[in-house]
Order: C-alpha cells, then sequence, then structure tokens
C-alpha cells in the first residue's frame, strides 16, 4: 500500500496504527484496503518498491539461509556480511539464454546473499555455482537443497537450469508467503496459470513450520 500516494497513506496511518496498538477494536485501513495482484511479481525490480522490500522481510522472517555460510540472514548479519538482493539467475547467463528481462530481472529470480556469496555466483549457470559452492564450503546436497528451500526456491529446477519451472514455483510459493502474511487470497490475473500443487508436498510442510515457528499462522 506504499507503492504511491506515501503522503496520505501516511496521514491515515499515523492515528489509525497508534490506536489499534493502544488496544481499539477497528484495523488500520492500510490493513482493511492491502491486496496483492501475481503480476505485480513482473514489475518489481528494485528495492524502491515498498512490496519489493516487503517480500525480502517476509523471506527474512522466515529464516532464509545464505547460500555458502549456511548463516540466517538476518538483521544481525546484514551488515556484518554485506547482505544484498542478488539475482538467483545471473543476468548474463539469462541474457545469453535470450529469456525475456520482465522475467529474470523481477523480484522472483533475486534474493538476499552476501557479498562473498555473490561473487562466488558471478555470471555463471545456477547448476555450475551451487557446485562449487557446495564442494567449496563442504556442504551435503541434502543440506544445500534445505538452504535454497528457505529461499523458496526448487533445488530440482535450479539445478537443472530449469529457469521458468523455477520461477513458476517461486512464484506460487511466495504467494503462499503474502497470503499467510496479509490473510488474503493474492489476485490470479495472469495468463499463465498459477501451479496447484508442484511443490512437494514435504517441502510444502516445511515452508509450513516454518511460518508457524514465525507466529505467521496458527
Amino acid at each position: 500500500m506504499y507503492g504511491s500516494a506515501i503522503e496520505s497513506r501516511f496521514a491515515k496511518d499515523l492515528p489509525e496504527v497508534v490506536d489499534w496498538a493502544r488496544g481499539g477494536i477497528n484495523e488500520p485501513s492500510t490493513i482493511t484496503d492491502a491486496n496483492f495482484a501475481a503480476s505485480r511479481f513482473y514489475s518489481l525490480r528494485t528495492r524502491n518498491s515498498a512490496a519489493y522490500k516487503g517480500i525480502y522481510a517476509l523471506l527474512m522472517r522466515t529464516r532464509c539461509i545464505d547460500f555458502r555460510s549456511g548463516d540466517l540472514i538476518s538483521v544481525h548479519t546484514y551488515f556484518d556480511e554485506q547482505i544484498d538482493v542478488h539475482h538467483i539467475f545471473p543476468q548474463k547467463w539469462c541474457q545469453e539464454q535470450q529469456l525475456p528481462r520482465e522475467e529474470y530481472d523481477c523480484v522472483l529470480n533475486k534474493t538476499a546473499l552476501s557479498a562473498r556469496t555473490n561473487r562466488i555466483i558471478g555470471d555463471k549457470a545456477p547448476s555450475e555455482y551451487i557446485a562449487k559452492i557446495q564442494s567449496a564450503a563442504g556442504i551435503q546436497e541434502e543440506r544445500m537443497n534445505e538452504i535454497l528451500l528457505s529461499h523458496r526456491i526448487d533445488s530440482v529446477a535450479i539445478r537443472n537450469n530449469d529457469f521458468h519451472t523455477f520461477l513458476n514455483l517461486r512464484r506460487e510459493s511466495i504467494i503462499k508467503l503474502i497470503e499467510s502474511a496479509i490473510e488474503k487470497s493474492v489476485v490470479n490475473d495472469m495468463d499463465t496459470p498459477l501451479f496447484e500443487s508442484e511443490i512437494p508436498e514435504e517441502e510444502d510442510a516445511l515452508m509450513r513450520e516454518n511460518y508457524e515457528e514465525e507466529g505467521m499462522i496458527e
């Protein structure tokens, strides 16, 4: 809701949120008015967007882990490890595959990683840089899959360099994350249908467990 008309939104939130926090019965209009449409993912490309920041706040809240170090990405490691949002499928690799920019440069193809991890990734294909990270850091494949899952990344798709399967599965997973946070359904306004059950049940259960641990759902 802070993507536009910030001044008027802030002017309403200031009294409404304060009253709500003090025990008022009415939810702030920002909460009641909040909504998200699936097509919006493809217009979120920079950290200047409030929704872009919100998605990464949710990923950090549900305990995403740095690919290389295995450390939780949190307010405690954000500055020490120079955490920033980086492409999962590198830009140059995507350009070489002639993938549409609106897909490879959108929020779905980005995640929070340390500066050192990003240097290892470079312009390599995901299958190549994941193998390199595992070898250099001594990470077992099962553990690496858990780390990828913490970022809502399907390990099979990314290890096969299957960009579109990766993108669609991550879109579905992040939609579930958003819906859990705002307690509303995301609007499916896209021509490409959202997958109904492509994420393995055990992976979906682990994601739900993370939400429960953080108190995001009951």
